[in-house]
């Protein structure tokens, strides 16, 4: 028997169980969840609770962010040297395949926004029912809206054509505003899906919970400085430079830390790796890690002094390798770029078993070797700045802000990013804007840059040589197919999961190409 619901196996036993108990109880607000025991929802202080469970809505298994875009390399030598490197999910998510990505039951994303969304709604139809205080209702009635606008803006960026005019009416998604299986999940219009995120973010703007409490800053929940942050990088999304300008600078004036690389980054926990080489010899390699990959577990990574709303990009398959792309590479400065110091790991590849023969190739590292930091942070809100100020043509306030970001993470006198047209400006600000960023938000700027009435923009078309291949594996023997993504493709929609489309008994429909 089919499920009406567009939610997967996990998310119905959320939906099951959620209404009699929720996790990670915690009433001081200042420290760090922790979970605890379930509760009935009666009481303002059980909605907490479950916001508070911040396991829920951090992570996001977004392959398409991982391996769709220019920051990623898919390389035939590296699969030569070791072909179990690039998973079958991978090769499908770099060549942008219309194929067999609808029926790869390994697809997490799409269910796992929308078990967030249904959390969001869970909260909404409660808030006004349990008891408890005035201002915390309201509170948590703007975190879960800011949860929905989040999970809605991140699935229409995958599963939905780029914005703009001439596709307000192409199809969006499905909306869900409430915790029950009623509601029609026929898929609403791009243009009433954007709706429905800015109604939602207007909503989520009346909080007036601030970032930091008694010294702790309060990442894992909705609060002032990630709420103004997220309304920046939306309203950029759409190409809205004057809205977006005037939220980040509504965020950076609540919150404007950043991360001296000079004294704030340092070496981690090396790590030594023998290969042999080509000849036959041995040779022993020591691999250095920034510090954060020491942060394997979640209530550390929480402590980035940059983050102001806390999501974590992971991968969901074996990869576990963040391969940049040698376009991505040769936009730092290797000397004094201190991203490519430490964030790029040289040799990562040894570590991922490509050592006999030795095959080198870097890593981008964060968190561990699996999570990078994807939540709205401090450093984006100065990207999105200067942008925005060149976007305007104030040349010299975009190039002050993007330095502002640049001083931070170069060696102590290194040049600054220098601009003296608005052309010239943009593209440094889109150059610094990737050497800051890689994978997070890559795959939403190429869709607005290909899609904004600048020409200067366009990134696409993307095109990749590697081998052809079935739903399993590439095919034997190996035959090179050059794989392309024009600038209006309709594969900037991601397919949505069969399985999906199939529990919904035909109200989903799947996206054409």
């Amino acid at each position: 028997m089919k499920l009406k619901t567009i939610y997967s196996a996990c998310y119905l036993i959320i939906a099951s169980t959620m209404l009699a108990m929720v996790t990670g109880c915690e009433k001081d607000l200042n420290l760090r969840p922790s979970k605890g025991s379930g509760v009935v929802i009666t009481q303002t202080s059980d909605l907490d609770a479950l916001l508070n469970n911040y396991t829920s809505f951090c992570n996001e298994i977004n392959r398409t962010a991982i391996y769709s875009t220019d920051d990623f390399q898919l390389d035939t030598g590296i699969y030569n040297a070791l072909p179990s490197r690039y998973p079958i999910d991978g090769i499908e998510f770099g060549t942008w395949d219309t194929q067999y990505i609808p029926t790869d039951f390994s697809e997490q994303f799409w269910s796992g926004e929308y078990s967030k969304i249904y959390q969001a709604n869970l909260v909404l139809s409660y808030v006004n029912k349990v008891t408890g205080p005035d201002k915390q209702k309201a509170d948590l009635a703007a975190d879960a809206y800011f949860i929905r606008a989040y999970s809605y803006w991140e699935l229409v960026n995958n599963y939905c054509l780029p914005y703009s005019q001439a596709n307000l009416n192409e199809p969006g998604l499905p909306i869900k505003l409430l915790p029950n299986y009623e509601e029609s999940l026929v898929r609403q219009s791009l243009g009433a899906t954007y709706k429905q995120i800015q109604n939602d973010l207007n909503e989520a703007l009346k909080t007036t919970v601030p970032l930091v409490q008694n010294g702790v800053n309060r990442s894992w929940r909705a609060n002032i400085t990630a709420v103004n942050a997220f309304a920046a990088r939306f309203y950029l999304s759409i190409g809205d430079y004057a809205a977006a300008l005037k939220y980040a600078n509504a965020s950076l004036s609540s919150y404007s830390t950043l991360v001296d690389y000079n004294s704030g980054m340092r070496y981690g926990t090396p790590a030594s790796v023998t290969v042999t080489n080509k000849n036959g010899t041995k040779q022993t390699v020591t691999i250095q890690y920034p510090y954060t990959h020491d942060r394997t577990d979640v209530s550390y990574q929480l402590t980035w002094p940059e983050s102001t709303y806390f999501r974590v990009l992971n991968f969901g398959n074996s990869l576990n390798w963040f391969i940049p792309s040698q376009a991505l590479l040769n936009l730092y400065d290797k000397t004094n770029d201190l991203r490519y110091k430490y964030n790029i790991v040289q040799n990562f590849s040894y570590v991922r078993g490509l050592i006999n023969p030795a095959y080198g190739y870097p890593g981008y590292i964060f968190y561990g070797e699996t999570a990078i930091p994807l939540g709205p942070t401090t450093a984006e809100m100065y990207l999105i700045k200067a942008e925005c100020l060149a976007r305007t043509n104030d040349v010299p306030g975009a190039m002050a802000a993007v330095n502002v970001l640049h001083r931070a993470r170069t060696v102590t006198g290194s040049p600054d990013l220098i601009a003296t047209t608005q052309a010239a400006a943009i593209t440094s600000i889109l150059e610094e804007r990737r050497r800051e960023m890689p994978f997070r938000q890559r795959w939403s700027d190429v869709k607005r840059l290909n899609n904004n009435d600048y020409a200067g923009d366009n990134v696409a078309p993307f095109t990749r040589l590697f081998y052809q291949y079935n739903s399993s594996s590439t095919i034997k023997p190996l035959v090179f197919q050059t794989f392309t993504l024009p600038v209006n493709s309709r594969r900037f929609a991601v397919p949505i999961p069969q399985n999906d489309i199939n529990n919904s008994n035909g109200q989903i429909t799947q996206n054409t190409y």
